[in-house]
């Protein structure tokens, strides 16, 4: 029995005007999920995770059968992972954004910003990738931090990008610290770190600060006119991840297919191998492609798969209906079609289709609403799709009612019929 798990991350939606009121689901031409709707166990699971913010990684943790209550960490952590940080028991690995700032009131001329010389109110998040900075420039900068900040209890990491890691031996998690996505384009004093352990944190971003700001590498971007990393902003913070074994629950082998250092981490440390697989963020078809034939490579080795897709982060903040609509459609083309090719040559399967909200959404008061999925069991009848198709509103009206999302795991790998 093979087992396929895709997860379409921020595929869900509320009914947009512009579609007549449909969801982007509903309007998508997607034949190979609603094949799968019509032949398949349609319907909507629920997360139990009161307290926590909604997001993709819960949808995980539960799918894969965790209880995201008692296993959710930072996403720190889960990232950390997959980069290869190895993290003891007192350990609480950090988010170390590189970001850029202004001044919030320029006293330099309209050619020489004011400098910045502390973080504080005056000064506004200008930018939370410092501009997209490239991994070598990246490398320069958090190297240069840990040779000066770094000790036995503080290190720091090279991540991807602007995403980096600080290890905090015998830290504390009860730091409120914020993303600093949601301080673009305001004064951050609010938005620095409060509460348990902020004062030490502070003290790192604002020596990060005095090391960065003139570093070569900043002087170097800014004669580009590139945006300079000016600090580190730490938050998302968590404790090593303790998750039992799936793979040994499940006495199963498998694998996650993933860009996500996130979802890859979450992976990775319940016994799933982490491929490595390079995101093409020029074509999102390309992309669905790569992830569809790793997946029917993993099967022809391994009994399960998990393939994690996400709709592209700019198409949600700019709200582009047509540019979602496209995504879905290469989404279930490109990675839904080749996933379903590969499967048919290899006689039994299973697969589940989990499609979970993004943005406002998934964050409505009260929790996440509950999120539509499919359980299908192969080899199913040949032919195009009828009746019904996966979408919101037709999980809604199923009879199958709202499940528990950590339950379908054990249906989806029983050993008799699901």
């Amino acid at each position: 029995m093979k087992v396929v798990i895709i997860h379409g991350d921020g595929m869900a939606a509320v009914p947009i005007p512009e579609l007549d009121g449909k969801t982007p689901l509903q309007a998508a031409a997607t034949p190979n999920m609603d094949l799968l709707a019509s032949q398949g166990e349609l319907g909507r699971m629920v997360i139990q995770a009161e307290g926590l913010t909604p997001g993709s990684d819960l949808t995980q943790l539960a799918v894969l059968g965790y209880d995201p209550r008692k296993y959710h960490q930072g996403p720190a952590s889960w990232e950390a992972t997959s980069f290869g940080v190895s993290l003891g028991e007192h350990d609480i690995v950090f988010r170390c954004d590189m970001v850029s700032l202004r001044a919030a009131t320029p006293r330099g001329g309209r050619d020489k910003p004011a400098e910045i010389k502390k973080l504080g109110s005056p000064v506004i998040l200008d930018d939370d990738s410092a501009g997209g900075i490239e991994l070598e420039e990246a490398r320069e900068l958090i190297d240069a931090v840990n040779e000066q900040l770094g000790s036995e209890t503080i290190q720091f990491y090279q991540g991807s990008g602007s995403r980096h890691f600080m290890v905090w031996v015998g830290g504390t998690v009860r730091t409120t610290c914020w993303n600093p996505h949601e301080a673009v384009g305001q004064e951050i004093g609010r938005f620095l770190p409060t509460g348990d352990g902020s004062d030490i944190l502070r003290k790192l971003m604002e020596a990060s600060l005095i090391i960065l700001r003139d570093h070569p590498v900043n002087d170097q971007r800014r004669e580009a006119g590139l945006k300079p990393a000016h600090c580190l902003w730490l938050w998302g913070q968590g404790r090593v991840p303790r998750l039992p074994s799936l793979t040994e629950r499940l006495d199963m082998s498998g694998a996650i297919v993933s860009t996500s250092h996130l979802h890859r981490g979450i992976g990775i440390c319940a016994g799933l191998e982490g491929l490595e697989l390079e995101a093409d963020a020029r074509n999102d078809a390309t992309e669905f492609s790569q992830k569809g034939d790793a997946a029917v490579r993993v099967l022809q080795k391994k009994d399960l798969v998990y393939v994690h897709a996400s709709m592209p982060a700019d198409v949600l903040r700019r709200r582009d209906t047509k540019a979602g609509l496209r995504v879905l459609e290469d989404f279930d083309r490109n990675l839904i079609g080749t996933v379903l090719d590969g499967l048919r040559g290899m006689g039994a399967h299973r697969l589940l289709l989990v499609c979970d909200y993004a943005g406002e959404a998934g964050h409505r008061p009260g929790g996440s609403p509950p999120i539509p999925y499919v359980l299908y069991e192969g080899p199913g009848k040949e032919g195009s799709a009828g009746g019904r198709g996966f979408s919101e509103a037709e999980a809604e009206t199923a009879t199958e009612g709202v499940r528990d999302a950590t339950k379908l795991i054990a249906r989806l790998c029983s050993k008799g019929k699901g």
